[in-house]
């Protein structure tokens, strides 16, 4: 290793330690003692391809789900001094699997005397192809027709969905090993192609597509460019990920339980769930059909609109909505920053002349157990089978989903199917024809290092929420039109059956009236 000071000075006593004791606590995925080597203020940064971590717990807490760094080697150690206690440090880096890599640090002696990271940048050998993303991907995988009005967009397909001459993995290695190449591409797929989009590749998903979190052991967790250090939303991670990083335009995928919508909101983007049954699911990974949807994830409304105009070609488009509604109740599930955004989107919204009525809709906590018990039955069935020859396989959290799901008894789910249209007709009877305004989440994306029961509550609590539309089978729009301190949440717009184009439109008015604070005209008020 080659070390050089700046002028030919010596090194601060103990810097090039330091610099080493970390790259060797980083080699051993030390959490803890890569917790103690950044100093512990809300300005530590650390930033890297993925984005900038402001603070110390940011940075302590995305190297919980991370599974380290990798071997490597420092190369080359350059040292420029800031005075007597502080020097910015570069170290070029050699990984174990190829390339160079650079690092540069602040550098920072305390009153104890220790050496500590007060700001890091690090710049990574460029993979090929980042697995946490993308299970395959070309230049393109499959090209369009070259012509139409999706020419020069690029599609991120989510694996659940077949693509001639490539198999579905569902996000799972060991399925993907016996998986069979599909001979035929799934029609929502072709839609695109037909269009004139591109598909650049297949990207991962939540094991079975059954999570709202975006985790993977078998590939990893893909990153959440709206909030580094955070969960990127699942179960169509991979395609949410591919559009917020710029990699496609636009991304293809499930929503079951809030599979698109979720993930939409954590990263800032639009994710339109379409009324049950408008977009076909042949060739399609099931896993609860009563609910399985596949729709889209873009970065603006605008992009949005002209892929759901190709997608929903088929289907019927011809319902008008009504007037918007809200309903106080879902609220109660949801973190103070979203309440506070939230209501502070309806104030702007009625200001510019855009009031939503309050309703009330049936307990939610009803609506998720009706669901879930449900959604369970229909799981079972569609994947318990190959579940149950492949023990040990799932990771914890799925795997516990579908021991819940194989337990369900045929009486258990004639009875939830009772509530279901109970509970159908109620929540048709409150929201007619209107346009249900809610948060797409019932929290902004949790940290990496979210315990789980921290996660498991997040979820139950969205669940709740993302059941309105999954229950009646009505379309569901999350846009990007809410912040929180602690990133951003989709306000999610819910319409009668039938209407989803006319909710992308309704989408748009409500940007342009947040954004110009009543200098838009728009429909829909009461």
């Amino acid at each position: 290793m080659r070390v050089r000071v700046e002028g030919g000075a010596p090194a601060p006593e103990g810097l090039v330690e330091a610099v080493l004791a970390y790259e060797a606590v980083l080699a051993a995925d030390d959490v803890a003692a890569l917790a103690d080597a950044f100093e512990r203020t809300p300005d530590a940064l650390r930033g890297d391809r993925a984005g900038l971590l402001v603070g110390h717990g940011a940075i302590a807490g995305f190297r919980a789900r991370r599974g380290g760094a990798g071997s490597r080697t420092v190369a080359e150690l350059r040292i420029h001094l800031a005075g007597d206690d502080a020097a910015h440090v570069a170290t070029v880096n050699v990984p174990a699997g190829g390339g160079r890599g650079l690092v540069t640090q602040l550098w920072r002696r305390g009153d104890d005397g220790a050496w500590r990271i007060a700001a890091a940048h690090v710049t990574a050998p460029a993979p090929a192809l980042d697995a946490r993303v993308w299970r395959v991907a070309g230049a393109p995988l499959v090209a369009g027709s070259g012509d139409g009005p999706l020419a020069g967009e690029t599609v991120a397909v989510k694996d659940l969905f077949a693509v001639a001459g490539q198999r579905i993995g569902v996000g799972v290695r060991a399925f993907l090993a016996d998986a069979a190449v599909e001979q035929e591409t799934a029609p929502a797929v072709q839609a695109l192609l037909d269009a004139g989009a591109d598909v650049v590749g297949i990207t991962q998903t939540d094991q079975f597509a059954y999570s709202i979190a975006g985790l993977n052991p078998d590939y990893g967790t893909p990153p959440n460019p709206a909030v580094p250090g955070a969960i990127p939303g699942g179960s169509s991670s991979g395609p949410a990920a591919a559009v917020a990083l710029g990699q496609a335009s636009i991304g293809l995928g499930t929503d079951t339980a809030g599979s698109i919508r979720v993930p939409a909101s954590y990263q800032g983007l639009w994710g339109l769930r379409p009324t049950h049954g408008a977009v076909s699911l042949a060739h399609v990974w099931p896993l609860a059909p009563r609910y399985d949807t596949a729709g889209w994830i873009t970065r603006d409304g605008g992009t949005m609109r002209r892929v759901a105009s190709v997608g929903l070609a088929d289907a019927g488009q011809g319902v008008t909505p009504g007037a918007y509604v809200a309903a106080p109740a879902v609220m109660m599930s949801c973190t103070r920053g979203v309440r506070d955004a939230f209501d502070g989107a309806l104030a702007a919204l009625a200001a510019a002349g855009v009031r939503a009525t309050p309703v009330e809709v049936p307990v939610l906590d009803d609506l998720l157990a009706t669901f879930r018990v449900t959604q369970q039955a229909e799981a079972w069935r569609s994947d318990g089978a190959w579940v149950e020859s492949h023990p040990g396989v799932l990771a914890p959290d799925v795997q516990e989903r579908f021991d819940l799901a194989r337990d369900v008894t045929t009486d258990q789910e004639a009875a939830a199917l009772a509530d279901l249209d109970r509970l159908v007709t109620e929540l048709d009877h409150a929201l007619g024809d209107a346009i249900l305004l809610v948060p797409a989440a019932a929290s902004s994306a949790p940290r990496l290092d979210a315990s789980e029961s921290e996660l498991e509550e997040r979820r139950r609590a969205t669940l709740s929420i993302t059941a309105i539309a999954g229950l009646t089978g009505r379309p569901a729009l999350s846009a990007p039109l809410l912040d929180t301190p602690d990133g951003p949440v989709g306000m999610c717009l819910v319409g009668p059956r039938g209407s989803d184009l006319a909710l992308v439109d309704a989408g748009l008015a409500l940007e342009a009236a947040l954004r110009n604070r009543g200098e838009t005209s728009l429909g829909h008020t009461v």
